[in-house]
């Protein structure tokens, strides 16, 4: 059983890493990360590290987590009715997600992922994500318009199909780049064609992939 003490110690360090929203510091706190992980890697889900999930697919740092569900946030200036996410992966980051909006749209190209991440989410009780096995770079158009989009893999360009699932004033939040990788925060103007795009911070994260797989 993993003590308070060891969640603690990873949210001090995410606010030393200048992690400042309350509301996903508090989440990170009480979301049981070992559990989105193989029991022989469980003893090290409170660092602040990437770990590997299988299928070449990692689950993402916490940090990582954090900083870009602080962005989506903070971006949207309130509270979130429906968010995409591209890349269900283990599913942790949608189960920090479903615990600070409203709707939580899901796409994994990786059935077996997206199959065990559905056993969790049901474990912990979260009733407000839905989930598709689809290619994420085409989103979930028939969901859509989504007030956010966070992808937790990174295509070489920004997939238009996502940008254009924006609600007016819509938040995008996305890894891009192949050796070398940026995070992204691109912002629809109202309900035009036009978008704000700003490049926040070097990343590292898989590729995302078209088609999907078995």
């Amino acid at each position: 059983m993993t003590s308070l003490r060891t969640r603690e110690r990873l949210v001090q360090r995410l606010m030393e890493q200048g992690v400042s929203d309350f509301r996903v510091l508090d989440v990170i706190r009480n979301t049981p990360r070992h559990l989105f992980l193989d029991e022989a890697l469980s003893h090290r889900a409170y660092e602040d590290s990437a770990l590997p999930i299988g299928y070449g697919q990692t689950l993402s740092q916490p940090y990582i987590v954090a900083r870009m569900t602080e962005i989506l946030l903070g971006a949207a200036g309130g509270r979130l009715s429906r968010v995409l996410e591209v890349g269900t992966g283990s599913g942790y980051q949608t189960t920090v997600l479903a615990q600070l909006v409203d709707q939580v749209y899901s796409v994994e190209r990786i059935k077996p992922l997206q199959d065990r991440a559905r056993v969790r989410l049901r474990e912990l009780g979260l009733r407000n994500v839905q989930l598709s096995h689809a290619d994420g770079g085409f989103g979930w158009p028939e969901k859509g318009p989504f007030d956010g989009i966070l992808s937790t893999a990174a295509p070489q360009y920004v997939p238009e199909e996502l940008k254009h699932q924006l609600a007016p004033n819509g938040v995008l939040v996305i890894p891009v780049g192949g050796q070398q990788q940026s995070l992204y925060l691109i912002v629809r103007d109202g309900d035009s064609d036009s978008f704000h795009t700003q490049e926040l911070e070097p990343v590292r994260f898989v590729p995302l992939l078209s088609g999907t797989a078995r």
